[in-house]
């Protein structure tokens, strides 16, 4: 396991020449993805929560009210094990009334998650590890792209931690500017966090939390928590493909 950190960590650094990334988001429409809504069937976009314009797949509220526990998500068909997922995203506009204040500019990255036709009609959150999205609140000092753990719990240097959320290291990050993160994900060995060129967050095993069985492979799934957020490119490099 010390020679993969080692190799996450020096990957985090540089994009080699013969990476050959994949989209998994077209630009065009929600082609390849599922809708899940809290208090929803399976694939009924509520209030067209997930669309499409101007090239952006946009979580949006601009056909709500008020936000009533419609916490959604929509997943990639394919589940990944060893990979790395890039996206770029932005928060953007105000929070809908009725969102809870902690989703205040508040998105995630849903990885290693269960699918979207198993969860229940009123699940909150699918069963993950949830890349979290953080935008600064004034005067407030606030980490981007920790991690939360929805079912599940995480090794941090070899100790068992089950907080529902850790912070990262990173810096907060303020205002509607567009950001690149990515996920370095070695199955169920190591997990890398990474703004820019900056390794912020790195965690082992991930597992279930009922049982402590390791996952090493699931679905993955963005969040729709009550904060309008843009995305303009969501890609994958699988790693599986070239080990």
């Amino acid at each position: 396991m010390f020679l993969m950190i080692i190799f996450g960590v020096i990957s985090s650094c540089q994009t080699k020449p013969h990476e050959k990334w994949k989209p998994l988001f077209n630009g065009n429409n929600l082609d390849g993805w599922t809708i899940k809504i809290a208090g929803h069937e399976l694939t009924e976009n509520y209030n067209n929560t997930f669309r499409v314009e101007d090239g952006l797949l946009k979580i949006s509220y601009a056909d709500y009210d008020t936000f009533r526990n419609d916490f959604g998500h929509i997943f990639y068909k394919e589940k990944f094990s060893h990979y790395k997922l890039r996206i770029e995203y932005r928060f953007v506009g105000e929070q809908l009334q009725g969102g809870p204040s902690w989703a205040f500019r508040n998105n995630g990255i849903m990885f290693h998650a269960q699918s979207p036709e198993s969860m229940e009609l009123n699940q909150d959150f699918p069963v993950s590890i949830e890349a979290q999205l953080l935008g600064g609140i004034e005067g407030e000092e606030r980490p981007n792209f920790g991690v939360c753990t929805p079912g599940t719990d995480i090794e941090i240097d070899g100790v068992l931690r089950t907080e529902h959320c850790i912070s990262s290291n990173a810096r907060t990050y303020t205002g509607d500017q567009w950001i690149t993160a990515e996920l370095h994900v070695y199955g169920d060995s190591v997990i890398h966090h990474i703004l820019g060129r900056d390794t912020v967050l790195t965690y082992q095993h991930p597992q279930l939390s009922e049982s402590g069985e390791l996952i090493d492979e699931g679905f993955i799934a963005l969040q729709a928590e009550s904060h309008p957020t843009e995305f303009r490119k969501i890609e994958i490099l699988d790693l599986s493909e070239i080990r």
